[in-house]
């Protein structure tokens, strides 16, 4: 017998489920309220549609005093969704909105816990180039050079060399149709701009703002030239 792929379709054939999905994919937690307003539903209405989602093993929840809060349910449900991302149609554009919105995402946003859009696309490239990273198939190597220049900058690397993941592999981005750092490293370097101020998440969903403070540390880290977000 064959994968069952049917399960799976039937779990995202749901728009409010897909939304609640895309919602998580940041890679943070969110309340079923939270998730209830990103599908644009009822509290009551996504009761049903988490229950279904964690029985299919998509999600997890976890209780923190009063309050559940739920996840994307591991890395690979997350990998296995952005790829899947990848095959889907844009979004229809209906405002303004939803086009800045769109346009925001292609700029900068995570992709679970690491960089994407053409931010993401543009560290990768800079690595590269400089030859911080070395491609070897799906997977990058980090050089000597790369190792010293990426903690010099704030990346935990032996943190993430300790981890029980792949260190640093390629992820094809969805929007750029070109690849962006994942693996530990990758989530390594995310955390670290995170922290440092070089960016910062939007109000909601994956989108990140790169600061003034970011403008002009991509540059002189990566030779990346951007602007602030307005």
């Amino acid at each position: 017998m064959g994968t069952d792929f049917a399960s799976v379709g039937r779990l995202l054939s749901s728009p409010a489920r897909a939304a609640m999905l895309d919602a998580l994919l940041d890679g943070r937690t969110a309340t079923s309220s939270e998730l209830a307003a990103a599908a644009a539903v009822k509290p009551s209405t996504a009761s049903g549609h988490l229950a279904a989602l964690v029985e299919g093993r998509m999600v997890v929840v976890a209780t923190r005093g009063r309050t559940r809060e739920y996840s994307i349910a591991d890395r690979d449900i997350a990998l296995a969704l952005e790829a899947l991302s990848r095959i889907c149609p844009d979004p229809p554009v209906r405002s303004l909105r939803s086009a800045r919105d769109m346009d925001a995402l292609r700029a900068a946003r995570t992709c679970y816990d690491h960089l994407a859009g053409r931010l993401g696309v543009d560290v990768l490239g800079a690595l590269l180039q400089r030859e911080w990273l070395v491609a070897r198939g799906d997977e990058y190597v980090l050089s000597a050079a790369g190792d010293q220049s990426l903690v010099d900058i704030g990346v935990d690397v032996p943190k993430a060399r300790m981890q029980r993941r792949h260190f640093a592999r390629v992820c094809l981005d969805w929007t750029e149709r070109r690849p962006h750092l994942a693996g530990a490293l990758g989530a390594a370097l995310c955390q670290s701009v995170l922290h440092a101020g070089w960016v910062r998440r939007r109000r909601s969903g994956r989108g990140l703002l790169i600061t003034p403070l970011g403008v002009d540390q991509l540059q002189q880290a990566f030779g990346i030239s951007t602007t602030a977000a307005s």
